[in-house]
């Protein structure tokens, strides 16, 4: 008599979560937990090396340059070459750039040039990694189900980003920089072993093309000809310029006249972090049919922070402030990753990914050097209230252009070679070719 065939075994993960998408969630987990402790520990290595304020702000922008100036050609590079090698040999050059600055920081022979040049390096790994994972991401989801993965992607990511934070502070205070610094090395080859393992089988292959200038030029023809694309990342180039202006200069120094000092404002960026995880979990929910209007809409209250700083009022408002905007922002993130995924060719993904990341961080280092000069100029309250209306008129002319408030939730992404022009309910395509 023969037995029963035992019946398969049902996989504990929901459907959309495939195994690169696993992968990918895991790993994100783990360098976002090691780089948001760096952060902490890079700063306080300049300082325990002898350097001032001016010292930190150097080290700061010799990963913003390098990011910049080669983001674009890491988009045309992981729209060229299997995008998971690409990733792969960006964390191996983080690792290596993070652990010789541990090495030199533990033997205490870290000079500040040294270390501008190894954050250098690891923000031209960063720049050839980060469209090559978010293009990777984008085409390890399908379906109708897109939004969720992705909310719950960033929530991962927001949640490591606390936890990395606070885990980091308290490592510099018990161990010292160096040994977080060495961590964060750990934690990029652990990711990069992780990352190897993505499976590319079923990713179409790509079709020589004519140059990197030429793949440049495409991506470009693919940015400017979607309205609502180069809309929102002009907007987003300009909000994030003063946020990054509100938060890096005038939210400290707000927090040492009227706050009690950097322990509240600490506790208020935590409560912000908080609200991009509570943020990430309604979106597994939520799923806005009209995916830019109600993510543009959310983006107002990022003027809240400037304007409370600018009053300023107590610290648990300002807290309360910090963790709706948290929430807010991630409504917009989920729903822009969504809507990236639905509408770009796969083929295309990284260089719009580059487009989009340049866009946001361009104008970043001209902000924070700027900042100064407009508090001296026109008075810290009155630059924090420019902030704040800075942000709302962006927001509110991004809702002049009709793509914006017209763009709707599609269950099917566009295949390779798709249209500029935004897909309405009525449009049917074939979906792309998934790899998760």
């Amino acid at each position: 008599m023969t037995r029963a065939a035992p019946p398969p075994r049902r996989s504990r993960r929901p459907a959309w979560a495939g195994r690169n998408y696993s992968l990918l969630t895991a790993s994100a987990f783990v360098t976002n937990l090691g780089s948001n402790g760096a952060l902490i520990a890079a700063a306080f290595a300049v300082l325990e090396a002898g350097g001032d304020g001016g010292d930190v702000g150097l080290v700061a922008a010799s990963r913003t340059l390098p990011l910049v100036l080669f983001l674009l050609i890491g988009g045309a590079v992981a729209d060229r070459l299997p995008r998971h090698r690409v990733m792969v040999a960006a964390n191996a050059l983080n690792c290596a750039s993070q652990a010789v600055f541990a090495a030199l920081v533990l033997t205490g022979e870290a000079t500040l040039w040294q270390m501008m040049l190894l954050t250098a390096l690891g923000g031209t790994g960063q720049a050839f990694f980060s469209p090559a994972a978010e293009g990777m991401l984008l085409s390890s989801v399908r379906g109708e189900q897109a939004g969720r993965a992705f909310a719950v992607f960033r929530m991962a990511m927001q949640g490591a980003a606390v936890g990395g934070a606070a885990l980091g502070g308290a490592m510099v205070a018990a161990l010292g920089p160096g040994w977080v610094l060495a961590a964060d090395a750990a934690a990029f080859a652990v990711a990069g072993a992780m990352r190897a393992l993505l499976d590319v089988s079923r990713v179409a292959p790509r079709a020589p093309g004519g140059g990197m200038l030429a793949d440049l030029r495409e991506g470009w023809r693919e940015f400017v000809g979607r309205p609502w694309l180069w809309g929102v990342v002009v907007q987003f180039s300009v909000a994030n310029a003063v946020v990054a202006a509100a938060d890096a200069v005038y939210g400290p120094l707000v927090a040492r006249d009227h706050l009690g000092g950097a322990g509240p404002w600490g506790v208020a960026l935590g409560f912000f972090g908080a609200g991009t995880v509570a943020g990430a979990l309604l979106m597994t929910r939520w799923q806005p049919r009209r995916l830019l209007l109600a993510g543009t809409l959310c983006v107002f209250p990022l003027a809240l922070p400037s304007a409370a700083l600018a009053v300023p009022v107590p610290v648990g408002a300002l807290c309360a402030v910090m963790f709706l905007t948290g929430v807010m922002l991630e409504v917009f993130g989920v729903s822009w990753m969504t809507a990236l995924h639905q509408e770009i060719p796969e083929d295309k993904l990284s260089r719009v990914s580059a487009y989009d990341w340049f866009g946001s961080v361009a104008m970043v280092p001209l902000a924070t050097a700027l900042a100064g000069p407009a508090e001296t100029a026109f008075g810290r309250t009155p630059a924090l209230w420019g902030c704040a209306a800075v942000i709302v008129v962006v927001t509110a002319a991004v809702l002049c252009v009709p793509d914006v408030r017209n763009l709707r939730r599609r269950g099917k992404p566009v295949t390779s070679g798709g249209t500029g022009a935004p897909a309405g309910p009525e449009t049917t395509r074939t979906p792309a070719e998934g790899i998760g």
